[in-house]
């Protein structure tokens, strides 16, 4: 079903902490600073080398200017002065030398960054995954799956791909600033002041659009990873928006949503763009005022200004480049700081309560006890009240009751996906706090109503996690769900591909994952709605599996089909979070109570 509208004219959203998100992203990069520290150097060098050149340059132009014949007022043109080749060609070899050595270094440290920005957007990677490991189910409640995807791709890339446009580029543009600063003075301060008086017009500017920008930046990251999320949603659900005729609603949300992003991606890169054409009029315009104040000093000083004049051309040049590559430097800064707010945000969220095991189950009886329960997803709501129940080893515990009584919670309760407000839950007499929540889920064995099949081989998600499992044990479990016939139909057995091209129903999926199940071979067992997606025949046969499979095992089955719960040794009727009738099938349809009622209803005709 589509979501509802998440479009419309909200406000621009803005970055909460930019200065923390980048010195967050600045700690986390610290094990990389020697190799940063190597590079920011190498680049320093290559700016100096870059900054000396003109200056050779313009003393070439001197030499020449030197030899060109002057005009004396009595004598005519005057004989011009022999030129220095040796000078020049030596001066040459000095700047194809300076700039071969500053061409290597660019490359160097360009190699060095781009492997840094490669490691950190791994490292980052890596710790998302491990960080959503260790999240409780609750975030997952609130929060996409889209937007989570967008936050380990869109924003990690771009914190990656911003690292390697920025923090280089800034180091060196700012070193190649001052070395052309202090070489203009060095040469002519008055054509100094002329470029750096035509150049102020570019910061200012530069600020200007700086600060209008970053929140629309931030903006575009947060829309991005709504777009995903919805997308993501829309997708996963498309057979039901097609039957219930929600085509139309997902794609005017879609609309709204993309509208939000186009505003904000386009307001950032617009205003981003216009730093290049701002910057090259200035450059153009500190050319010209260099070229008018130069050609001024030349009428005064004579010829042997023209290399001055012609040092001043390439240092305007130097010295508006940089300021342009600043601006884009610090564009591409605030995209990484927007990007690394919300991963250090994904990465500061609150995990589950550490595990502080005291005891490890390896041989298992399979009591179970809970004592007076309380629970709720939020504080403020409980929707378990003091739920109590004692499950023997061995027993067949069925969990029944109208939706949203509490069942599947009580399971999740049970794994520990979710922390008890009070009361406790014990297996064989330990507290499940006792416990590691990885010991706990070896106990169990799941089969959930929601299938989930991976792209593999038929094997391969029976066996899942079990990969020591033999082909004879896999075969057995698939015979035993009813399954080993049809996976012989398909074209390479059980080496067959599961993917979208493979045609294969909602019934055969969770025929897969009640042979996994199985496989597992573990001493508990959790089945929620295990058939609800199979047809009446195949019921019958994987309840007389499941009869097998359960025997000396303590399971819980939830189910709403009643006829699938007749033998279980406990049967739990919940309402409104509380169990408010328990025995077996024949002692609660004698009591004519709540458990009767339900059965009744779907037996009618019986």
């Amino acid at each position: 079903m589509p979501g509802p509208m998440r479009g419309g004219n909200a406000p621009v959203q803005k970055a909460k902490n930019v200065r923390g998100s980048l010195l967050k992203l600045l700690k986390f990069c610290k094990r990389y600073l020697p190799a940063i520290i190597v590079a920011l150097v190498i680049a320093v060098i290559s700016a100096v080398f870059s900054t000396i050149g003109p200056k050779y340059v313009g003393e070439m132009g001197d030499l020449i200017g030197a030899a060109v014949p002057k005009l004396n007022e009595t004598a005519g043109w005057n004989i011009p002065a022999a030129m220095d080749y040796s000078r020049i060609l030596e001066i040459a070899f000095f700047l194809v030398t300076i700039y071969s050595i500053g061409a290597v270094f660019s490359y160097v440290q360009g190699f060095i960054m781009a492997t840094v920005t490669q490691k950190v957007t791994k490292s980052l990677r890596k710790n998302i995954s491990h960080k959503i490991n260790k999240l409780p189910l609750r975030y997952f409640d609130n929060t996409t799956f889209g937007d989570v995807l967008s936050r380990v791709t869109n924003d990690v890339d771009t914190i990656g791909m911003s690292l390697n446009q920025s923090v280089i580029p800034l180091v060196t543009n700012v070193a190649m600033l001052v070395g052309v600063l202090i070489m203009m003075f060095s040469i002519n301060w008055i054509m100094a002041f002329t470029a750096i008086a035509a150049s102020l017009i570019g910061f200012v500017f530069m600020i200007i659009i700086m600060k209008k920008s970053q929140k629309h930046f931030f903006a575009q990251q947060v829309n991005l990873g709504e777009a995903n999320g919805h997308v993501e949603e829309i997708y996963a659900g498309h057979n039901v928006v097609k039957v219930l005729g929600g085509g139309k609603q997902a794609k005017e949300t879609f609309n709204a949503i993309n509208g939000k992003l186009y505003s904000s991606s386009w307001k950032s890169q617009f205003l981003s763009g216009l730093m290049q054409p701002i910057m090259i009029f200035v450059g153009n315009l500190g050319f010209v005022a260099v070229c008018v104040v130069g050609g001024l000093l030349a009428i005064e000083k004579g010829p042997g200004f023209i290399g001055t004049i012609i040092s001043f051309m390439i240092y305007v040049r130097l010295f508006t480049n940089p300021l342009s590559q600043i601006a884009q430097a610090m564009n591409s800064m605030q995209s990484a700081a927007a990007a690394s707010e919300r991963v250090f945000e994904f990465l500061d969220e609150e995990e589950l309560t550490p595990d502080n095991p005291k005891a490890n189950l390896t041989t298992v009886r399979g009591e179970v006890e809970f004592k007076n329960v309380h629970f709720g997803y939020n504080p403020d709501k409980t929707i378990i009240n003091d739920f109590s129940a004692h499950v023997y080893p061995g027993q067949k515990v069925a969990i029944v009751g109208p939706t949203g009584a509490g069942k599947t919670t009580m399971v999740n309760l049970l794994m520990r996906f979710y922390e008890i407000n009070s009361g406790s839950i014990t297996i064989d007499g330990i507290d499940v706090k006792d416990l590691s929540r990885e010991n706990i889920h070896e106990l169990f064995g799941m089969v959930l109503q929601d299938t989930w099949l991976f792209e593999g081989t038929v094997r391969e998600n029976i066996v899942y996690s079990k990969t020591e499992a033999s082909d004879e044990k896999i075969t057995t479990a698939a015979k035993a769900a009813g399954l080993d016939h049809f996976i012989r139909t398909l074209p390479h057995g059980y080496d067959t591909v599961l993917d979208d091209k493979t045609s294969i129903s909602a019934g055969q999926k969770q025929l897969i994952t009640i042979a996994r199940a199985m496989v597992e071979d573990a001493p508990m067992l959790i089945l929620d709605e295990a058939t609800s997606s199979v047809d009446t025949r195949t019921e019958v046969l994987i309840q007389e599996a499941m009869d097998s499979l359960t025997k000396g095992r303590t399971s819980f089955v939830i189910a709403h089909r009643l006829s699938t719960i007749k033998n279980a040794d406990l049967i739990l009727v919940m309402k409104d979070g509380d169990v408010i009738e328990s025995g077996n099938h024949n002692e609660l349809i004698e009591k004519g109570g709540f458990y009767a009622d339900l059965y009744n209803s779907q037996f009618a005709t019986e």
